[in-house]
């Protein structure tokens, strides 16, 4: 090898030009990359607003072109996970990934709002996270928190089911022990019509709008809210089995009664039929659990005074007065309101509970048959009580 061939490997003049065109090609290149990025960036953007997905773009476009940048960009803060401890974090109704990033990060539930979003642009079902109050861990990965969001399990709810056949002071009592929220606030609450969306035909009862059903709800919810969320639950079943507006009160009046004196699912449309019957015949209903009612006790209290034909006093007293009671006397259940809607076909006019273990019911269209019934009644409590 030449002297002049070695001058010429390691000159160091000849070195030091080479590093600067090599760093000064380098920094073009990020200088495109960048350019790029934005002109992507600004494309997409463009296209999901001209295209009416803005709002997809925002939720799950951008947290993943937030990803193309350069090795020092793209370092990701993250905990390493599982997590220790919980805290209580609300989703808003029409939260984008964004928004519960940052909710999450406020909390001290993810590290970053990008450990987040990138999580949950890579999951499918993020899109499935519903609003709501949710327990999560501190400190948890992204992927984590997303998931812990998918999981019903941890959302905080307040779940109170209300049975059927309750009348509105057994059903604010079961609000306010679930939730709570004094009577004395579901009875303030309830005095604005308006807002607890209470149907006019009512005329400002409650009774027998209060739907009976499991009802979840979040901490903090108001008492108007609430009762909203169960008169709205009657008004959806009425409309849904598109029942006028005009009948909606004698509806659930006729099915309050069939509640209260049916003692099963089988029996309700023959009961609801025997209603009918009597009142198309302009029959006195003689139900003793619309007198028990109005005279504010259980069934087992009356006496036959109460259901006497004089005690008129009693505007409930269906002995004493032709035609339905002024209110219904309960809250139907879906059952017994389909029952009403369809009753059986038949001409019974009357009906007695012949074994209370079992609640079989006999109907019948006479008295004397009836009466036959009401001894088998009287053998069964001789044997039984």
């Amino acid at each position: 090898m030449s002297d002049s061939f070695l001058d010429e490997v390691i000159q160091p003049n000849q070195v030091s030009a080479r590093s600067a065109r090599r760093a000064q090609r380098e920094e073009r290149m990020r200088r495109r990359r960048r350019r790029r990025r934005r002109n992507v960036l600004a494309l997409v953007i463009s296209l999901g607003l001209l295209g009416g997905i803005g709002y997809g773009v925002v939720t799950y476009v951008l947290p993943v072109l937030s990803d193309f940048g350069s090795p020092g960009e793209q370092q990701l803060q993250d905990y390493p996970g599982p997590g220790h401890g919980s805290v209580e974090v609300n989703i808003p109704a029409g939260a984008t990934g964004s928004a519960m990033a940052q909710a999450l990060h406020d909390a001290g539930v993810v590290a970053s709002t990008r450990a987040f979003t990138t999580a949950f642009a890579a999951n499918p079902d993020a899109e499935r996270i519903q609003p709501g109050t949710y327990r999560l861990a501190l400190e948890m990965r992204g992927q984590d928190a997303v998931a812990a969001l998918l999981e019903s399990a941890n959302r905080v709810q307040m779940r109170v089911t209300i049975p059927e056949g309750q009348r509105v002071e057994q059903i604010l009592e079961r609000l306010s022990s679930v939730t709570a929220v004094p009577v004395e606030e579901f009875e303030a609450a309830m005095e604005d019509t308006e807002a607890t969306g209470l149907p006019g035909a009512a005329d400002g009862s409650y009774e027998g709008w209060l739907f009976p059903l499991t009802y979840d709800f979040e901490p903090g919810t108001e008492a108007a809210e609430m009762i909203a969320q169960l008169v709205g639950q009657t008004v959806a079943v009425l409309e849904e089995r598109e029942v006028p507006e005009s009948e909606w009160e004698t509806v659930l009046n006729k099915a309050s009664l069939v509640e209260r004196e049916s003692p099963n699912a089988e029996a309700s449309p023959m009961m609801a039929r025997a209603i009918e019957n009597r009142l198309e015949q302009g029959w006195p209903l003689q139900i003793d659990a619309a007198v028990a009612y109005g005279l504010d006790k259980s069934g087992m209290e009356l006496t036959r005074a109460d259901i006497s034909s004089d005690a008129t006093d009693n505007p409930y007293n269906t002995y004493a007065h032709n035609g339905l009671p002024p209110t219904p006397i309960a809250s139907p259940g879906l059952d017994s309101i389909e029952a009403v809607l369809n009753p059986a076909d038949g001409p019974w006019m009357f009906w007695v509970t012949v074994n209370l273990d079992t609640g079989e019911t006999k109907f019948s269209e006479t008295y004397s048959e009836h009466q036959q019934y009401v001894a088998e009644l009287r053998r069964w409590e001789a044997e039984n009580l």
